[in-house]
């Protein structure tokens, strides 16, 4: 961490298909709550949507997640890669876009723009995933994504064909 510490704001895309998958992403939510040196400040609805990848898989349950954080960027990747080894997710190279009990995606972080190995900000899929888009345009619509644009105005440029809110 840096010598002067500042809070900054770091949105999650938070996805599950797998063992009650809105119950995962629920529980995730929660678990970001309880990170330390940040504080969860927003929590989207929660979508169903199909799966992006091979189609022989459930569909997935989708949610974003808004945090203000002291931690740096990578730190707080291997927090959300902790929460997600706690939640059961067993990494392997093949499952790119197969199901999964649950996926946390640092999308932004603050202004910035980065590109190391393991970390991409923002998230270079933002833009082109009514199931990031329309859960992150409903907490924090005006958010201007570095290199992206504006959530709504992206939002409003996407289909929301099988993007479906859960009802609870």
């Amino acid at each position: 961490m840096s010598n002067r510490q500042r809070w900054m704001p770091a949105y999650i895309g938070i996805g599950s298909n797998l063992e009650d998958p809105v119950q995962q992403v629920r529980t995730a939510i929660a678990l970001l709550a309880e990170l330390p040196l940040s504080r969860l400040v927003a929590a989207s609805p929660l979508y169903s949507n199909p799966p992006m990848g091979p189609r022989d898989q459930p569909d997935y349950v989708n949610a974003v997640a808004g945090l203000l954080t002291m931690q740096e960027p990578e730190a707080l990747l291997l927090q959300l890669q902790a929460l997600e080894t706690r939640l059961g997710r067993v990494r392997r190279p093949d499952d790119r876009w197969g199901p999964r009990i649950i996926d946390l995606d640092l999308l932004v972080y603050g202004g910035l723009q980065r590109s190391v190995p393991g970390l991409n900000l923002p998230h270079p899929g933002i833009f082109e995933r009514n199931f990031v888009l329309f859960p992150l345009s409903d907490i924090a619509p005006a958010l201007h994504v570095p290199g992206q644009g504006i959530v709504a105005a992206m939002a409003a440029g996407l289909d929301k064909t099988g993007l479906r809110r859960v009802e609870i």
